[in-house]
């Protein structure tokens, strides 16, 4: 696989999406909600791909079940260059193995802007399955540096499990704060949230030193 960046990101591999893979089986299961939720998420990367987006970044991409099927079938996969960032080094070989050219997967903490330097600013931000697993605190300062992560017009993807109390309405007016606006939200039925939102702030230069939040929970990432 060619990388999508030359010269390699050196990230620290600190204590952030420490997740494993068993929880990945939740996807596999017939009407389960992570399925719904995977193949909602599925349809808006291919929407933003249709819409032109050609760099994608994914946050505690896991083993990128969302992204990289849909790349890979797309028309305009050779366009696109993506990176995925993920700690745990079992989901990231899994990445590996699946991801298209094009894609660079990064063995990292994805908390620490860094690991983007150099893919970014980006068309499409995946936010999938973080927001449940961090302190309310960490999401707002997350939300907030996102613009560092997008370009003008960029599309962020986020979910969020709509257990009590629902945060989901809150994250999306923080969202609003941050000069993004609501595209769609969905998902109550299946009891998550997937909240879709659009940049139309100005560019934000990449904070190479911030780092954004700290898992709260090692479970599966809803």
């Amino acid at each position: 696989m060619k990388p999508a960046w030359s010269g390699g990101v050196a990230v620290p591999r600190s204590g952030t999406c420490p997740t494993g893979v068993s929880w990945h089986d939740h996807y596999d299961r017939p009407g389960s909600a992570l399925e719904h939720r995977l193949g909602a998420v599925r349809r808006w990367i291919a929407a933003a791909l249709d819409d032109g987006a050609s760099r994608v970044v994914s946050v505690c991409a896991g083993q990128g079940r969302d992204l990289l099927p849909v790349l890979a079938a797309h028309p305009r996969r050779a366009q696109v260059r993506a990176r995925l960032v993920e700690l745990d080094e079992r989901n990231v070989a899994e990445a590996r193995r699946n991801a298209p050219e094009g894609v660079e997967v990064v063995c990292g903490d994805a908390a620490a802007l860094r690991a983007y330097a150099g893919a970014v600013p980006a068309d499409l931000v995946l936010v999938c399955g973080v927001f449940g697993n961090i302190s309310d605190d960490d999401i707002r300062v997350t939300v907030a540096a996102l613009p560092q992560l997008c370009a003008p017009g960029a599309m962020v993807v986020w979910t969020r499990g709509r257990h009590e109390p629902d945060l989901v309405p809150v994250i999306s007016g923080w969202f609003a704060a941050e000069n993004f606006d609501l595209v769609a939200e969905e998902g109550a039925e299946y009891g998550y949230g997937i909240g879709v939102h659009r940049y139309t702030g100005p560019p934000v230069p990449l904070d190479p030193a911030a780092h954004l939040f700290t898992f709260a929970d090692p479970g599966p990432r809803i």
